[in-house]
């Protein structure tokens, strides 16, 4: 059989499919991963219907500070709002922060390290000054100074695309500082793959620059790209607790670093409240650590190197 049959039949296409399922889902840490993720984004997915709508100091619906009971699984927080009622709405915050910055990461690292791989010369090196410079700088330092300044310029008022300026600002600073890693990996895998047969081959054939790039160099990079934008995300989520846990979230979409920014203000942790830090506190670690062990699950299955039959 050839080798553009095994490739391009539904057959063949089907068996690969198979075979990478059967690789991933044999890692232990890649079930454990996908099973709290689900949860996750289910949860994100329909918070209304789980824990009803958002509740602020006007619809809190307890006492203030009340300890995990059977009316309040979670305890109630400093106005007397419902914790899980917070956490299931945090959820869709931190997750679709976390994500976008994610999306935005992953273009940037892709198109900047396949063009420099690809390329080479001036643009190699100029491309990848850039990168060592924003893969030195931790991408929280620069997340930290550049956010005030771009929320004092558009101000806190409206929305955009959903959501608040605050929130915007964050995804778009977090995915603009943190591609660098991304970036690094794909041009190490372009500077490999482009000494390919099948890249002269299409150049041979008169494909343009962009559309090897596009067409034959970005299909193979996908499973590279797929492993760490998990941890990318996991990286994403750390960042972005950490920018609302200082003060820069916003209190009218409450995320989990928000939420652990107005317990830690109201006194949680001397009071002995401990359901405020904790609940906001684990969710981001589970989170955090499913994407991990999927990357880690991925990146087993994907290269030949690390892989180890489970």
């Amino acid at each position: 059989m050839s080798e553009s049959t095994v490739r391009y039949s539904p057959r063949g296409r089907a068996g690969a499919i198979k075979g990478f399922l059967r690789r991933f889902l044999g890692y232990g840490g890649a079930q454990v991963g996908l099973v709290c993720l689900m949860f996750f984004l289910i949860v994100a997915a329909v918070p209304g219907i789980l824990v009803g709508p958002l509740q602020t100091a006007i619809n809190a619906t307890g006492d203030f500070l009340v300890p995990p009971s059977s009316q309040h699984l979670l305890g109630t927080d400093e106005v007397g709002r419902d914790v899980l009622n917070l956490v299931v709405h945090g959820a869709r915050i931190s997750l679709t922060i976390a994500l976008l910055a994610t999306v935005i990461s992953l273009v940037l690292g892709t198109t900047i390290g396949m063009t420099a791989g690809y390329y080479g010369g001036r643009a190699d090196v100029w491309l990848m000054r850039l990168t060592d410079f924003f893969f030195v700088m931790p991408s929280f330092v620069l997340a930290l100074v550049i956010t005030p300044v771009v929320l004092e310029v558009m101000g806190r008022g409206g929305e955009i695309l959903g959501l608040r300026p605050s929130l915007f600002v964050i995804i778009v600073v977090i995915g603009m500082t943190s591609w660098a890693f991304v970036a690094r990996i794909v041009r190490s895998q372009t500077l490999s793959l482009k000494e390919r047969t099948f890249i002269d081959r299409a150049r041979i054939a008169g494909s343009s620059n962009l559309s090897i790039m596009v067409r034959h160099l970005l299909p193979n990079l996908v499973p590279q790209i797929g492993a760490n934008g998990a941890l990318v995300v996991a990286g994403a989520i750390y960042v972005e607790t950490s920018l609302s846990f200082l003060g820069l979230g916003d209190p009218l979409q409450p995320s989990w670093g928000t939420l652990l920014s107005l317990a830690q203000r109201a006194g949680a942790a001397s009071a002995g409240a401990w359901w405020c830090l904790g609940a906001p506190g684990v969710c981001v670690l589970m989170v955090s650590l499913s994407f991990v062990l999927i990357g880690n699950a991925l990146d087993d299955t994907f290269n030949p190197r690390r892989r180890v039959i489970p």
